[in-house]
């Protein structure tokens, strides 16, 4: 019998690391999303390659993959196809962004409610940049289902995703770098189903180191490096790097969630620096230019209570260890001002709106006083405010 797997999401990450890894493991992928110029360059063209780069050769290209076989439906225009896909599919996986994830949840409770009861329960994983994204995605889902034998007919895994994705050009084609990790933690499928065969894929007992190691290392130094390099009319992080400044903050805040992660997980501090060194190669590699602008998106996602910036600050504060650095970046992420970005365009309308610096924080980081973080949160945002006011 032939596997299906739904993707939500059909931009580079979805085509060029999700589906990707589903068609090399026999998968038809039915891919659906939003953009209708996207759906139709699927039916279009009947495959796509993803062209993948080390960077560590004389040529920037070392592996082009062939992905075909795929189908697309569009998930505005089409809604009741993209259910009855859902209803006979084996797996089902996203990457739309976390703030996307609710849309998605009518939807795939619909599919639920259709999916014949003597299936096996469809596996569904979500893969954001944002932690327990998949068991986020099935609270969602359970507010729009109230039947527990149709919300039973699902088993949501989390898991951490690492693939650096640049900009592209125009096309299906996709430049990606060579290196890939996806970790999909194994606890929710004990009793109920078996975990789907998925090459590249790597099962863990316990997500959570996995997650904040990636998080607290990768995004963190490549949202530091972007916007300490935008603040400066830098175009590429690569750029930003070899920026002595920059450089240095960028060591900085990974020195101080490398004392985290060796503090809450007892890693070894050298294997972490190891793992410092290996990423700030893989961020600065010169056949994947990636700009600053890009980074840097989505700055209040970024800058929420979990993520990159504050969550491994206010975990290093509640353990009297020092997050000056993170603070900092904190900092530079306010000055992120690009106007073709949704949620950089929210940010400077708060910081203008005059509200008070506390209650600025409290709504920009989930950081509440009381927090041991607070009172430096309270006064780097405060000094964005003044300034804005002066600007103004």
């Amino acid at each position: 019998m032939s596997k299906k797997a739904v993707h939500f999401g059909a931009g580079n990450i979805g085509r060029g690391f999700v589906g990707q890894f589903l068609h090399a493991s026999g998968y038809e992928v039915v891919f659906a999303d939003v953009d209708p110029d996207v759906v139709q360059a699927l039916r279009r063209q009947s495959s796509y390659e993803v062209h993948e780069v080390s960077g560590q050769r004389g040529t920037a290209t070392d592996h082009v993959t062939t992905v075909s076989g795929y189908r697309s439906v569009d998930n505005r225009l089409e809604v009741d196809d993209v259910v009855r896909e859902l209803a006979t599919a084996d797996v089902v996986t996203t990457s739309v962004g976390p703030r996307i994830l609710p849309s998605l949840a009518a939807t795939i409770g619909r599919g639920l409610a259709e999916r014949a009861a003597d299936r096996p329960p469809v596996v569904i994983v979500a893969c954001e940049t944002a932690i327990n994204a998949s068991g986020t995605l099935a609270g969602f889902v359970r507010q729009v289902v109230d039947d527990d034998d149709a919300f039973s007919r699902a088993v949501f895994a989390n898991c951490e995703i690492d693939r650096i994705v640049p900009e592209q050009s125009p096309g299906l084609d996709v430049t990606i770098e060579s290196f890939a990790e996806w970790i999909i933690e194994t606890g929710p499928f004990s009793g109920r189903a078996a975990a789907p065969e998925i090459a590249g894929v790597t099962w863990v007992d316990d997500l959570a180191p996995f997650i904040d190691r990636k998080l607290f290392t990768v995004n963190t130094a490549h949202a530091t490096a972007a916007y300490y390099g935008w603040a400066r009319g830098i175009g590429s992080v690569r750029d930003a790097l070899a920026e002595p400044a920059v450089h240095a903050e960028v060591l900085a805040v990974l020195a101080e969630t490398k004392a985290l992660l060796v503090a809450k997980y007892g890693v070894d501090p050298d294997e972490q620096q190891a793992y410092i060194e290996k990423n700030l190669q893989r961020i600065s590699n010169p056949h994947l230019p990636d700009t600053t602008g890009r980074v840097g998106r989505n700055p209040l996602s970024k800058l929420s209570r979990h993520e990159r910036l504050v969550g491994p600050a206010a975990q290093l504060a509640e353990r009297g260890l020092p997050a000056d650095a993170l603070v900092r970046a904190v900092r530079a992420a306010l000055d992120f001002n690009v106007p073709d970005d949704v949620e950089s365009r929210e940010l400077q309308s708060l910081l203008r709106a005059g509200a008070g610096d506390e209650l600025l924080t409290e709504t920009l980081t989930g950081v509440f006083p009381g927090h041991p973080l607070f009172p430096a949160l309270v006064a780097v945002i405060g000094d964005k405010v003044r300034s804005c006011r002066v600007a103004a």
